[in-house]
């Protein structure tokens, strides 16, 4: 087994990874390890080959695969970057020791002055819904067909069912579409969706598929493959309402149930995590609890927006590279927490002396709201939605004001929506 002192680890060469690794190594971090499971860096983006990426980070809009060629190819300028692909994380420690293993270098541990976090999220399998039924062939994650579409080239069946209106599923549902699947039906636990607004209308308006809100699936039909699936509205419980269910025929039910931050390795670590995010919790330089480890992107909270992914990773890429040289300033951090209708604010713990960006997320849609900065009033939510999320940046002249706790909340403006 090698041992090797290194400057920085970064676990993870997704979106995140890229942009935290890049922003070390120009701000001058002698030697970078990027590492990734997967055979190639990009991490979920390579499997988005639909556009809408970029628009506010580069000023266009670009497809997954272009946005994360904005962040590969430049890594050829930075020699002090080792990606190392196909690579298996199995162990970190509170003081920075990375223990990995792929077939070309076996067993390395990585002894880092400092390491970032930047794993990413996984998806919520059947098992963690429990839904009843056989197990018949034809039950996909929507990240699982997105994969088999625009990589494999493969389709998943002939007639769908997606249960869950995420961002993914929503798009899933087009791409099914264009690819010639039948799509019956997108289906919402919820009275409301956890997608975008202009997924809801580019993908399921614009082609005519209906999206059941406050419906679930009740079980699932089928012996070898899927047959249907029965379905039933819920009350305002989430209970289904047995006595009107109903079944769709379909071949393929297609599960976008949310998605978890990948934090086992953070966990045995130390590091501690925000119950409603299920990431860790970070500061305004995006260090975790324990001193040295910096964590970004959806490892941290799930994002709608890769934009801010690569905002917050490039910001705990800079810092780390500070902490690495021991010039990240000792500050004394205000802690932040979430009040009326506020689901999760990241980062939980903000420095008073720099501009540091909130990103909010709602508990329930609203309209004509005001987010709330402790009793200041601070900007106008004209639409508030839960798969949305509410970006604010306080300044130091804002933060003068406060040296205690700070709770975020949306308030005020018209009745519930």
């Amino acid at each position: 087994m090698l041992e090797k002192d290194t400057d920085l680890v970064v676990i993870g060469a997704g979106p995140a990874g890229l942009a935290a690794a890049l922003a070390a190594a120009e701000a001058g971090v002698g030697e970078v390890i990027l590492i990734d499971r997967l055979e190639e860096p990009g991490g979920i983006l390579q499997q988005c080959i639909h556009n809408g990426f970029g628009l506010r980070y580069f000023g266009e809009e670009l497809t997954g695969p272009e946005y994360a060629w904005r962040f590969i190819e430049p890594l050829a300028q930075y020699p002090q970057i080792q990606l190392k692909t196909g690579t298996m994380v199995i162990e970190l420690t509170a003081d920075r020791r990375v223990v990995a293993i792929n077939p070309r270098d076996g067993l390395v541990v990585y002894r880092a002055k400092a390491v970032i976090l930047a794993m990413g999220c996984r998806e919520r399998p059947r098992g963690a819904i429990n839904i009843p039924g056989s197990r018949p062939a034809g039950i996909f994650t929507a990240g699982t067909v997105q994969r088999l579409m625009n990589i494999e080239g493969l389709l998943p069946g002939k007639t769908a069912v997606i249960l869950g209106s995420g961002d993914i599923g929503l798009i899933m549902a087009r791409r099914l579409t264009l690819e010639g699947v039948k799509v019956r039906a997108v289906l919402e636990l919820l009275p409301y969706s956890s997608g975008l607004q202009r997924n809801i209308v580019q993908c399921l308006d614009d082609y005519q598929i209906p999206l059941y809100l406050s419906h679930t699936v009740t079980r699932i039909r089928g012996e070898q493959r899927v047959s249907a699936v029965e379905v039933a509205p819920v009350d305002d419980r989430l209970q289904p309402l047995s006595d009107q269910r109903f079944a769709i025929d379909c071949d393929t039910l297609v599960l976008s149930v949310g998605l978890v931050p990948e934090n086992e390795l953070s966990v045995n670590a130390g590091v501690q995590l925000d119950p409603a995010t299920g990431g860790p919790l970070v500061d305004s330089n995006y260090q975790t609890n324990l001193p040295g480890i910096f964590a970004c992107g959806n490892v941290v909270h799930v994002h709608d927006l890769v934009d801010d992914v690569t905002e917050e990773s490039r910001m705990a890429g800079g810092a780390a590279a500070l902490y690495i040289r021991g010039q990240l300033a000792k500050v004394t951090m205000i802690r932040v927490s979430g009040g009326r209708n506020v689901r999760s604010v990241v980062p939980q713990q903000i420095a008073p002396d720099r501009p540091t960006t909130l990103y909010v997320r709602a508990r329930f849609p609203e309209r004509n709201r005001i987010l709330r900065v402790a009793d200041n009033d601070r900007t106008k939510l004209p639409v508030v939605a839960p798969g949305e999320t509410i970006r604010y940046t306080l300044t130091p002249k804002e933060l003068q004001e406060y040296r205690e706790d700070l709770s975020i909340s949306i308030e005020g403006g018209a009745s519930h929506a």
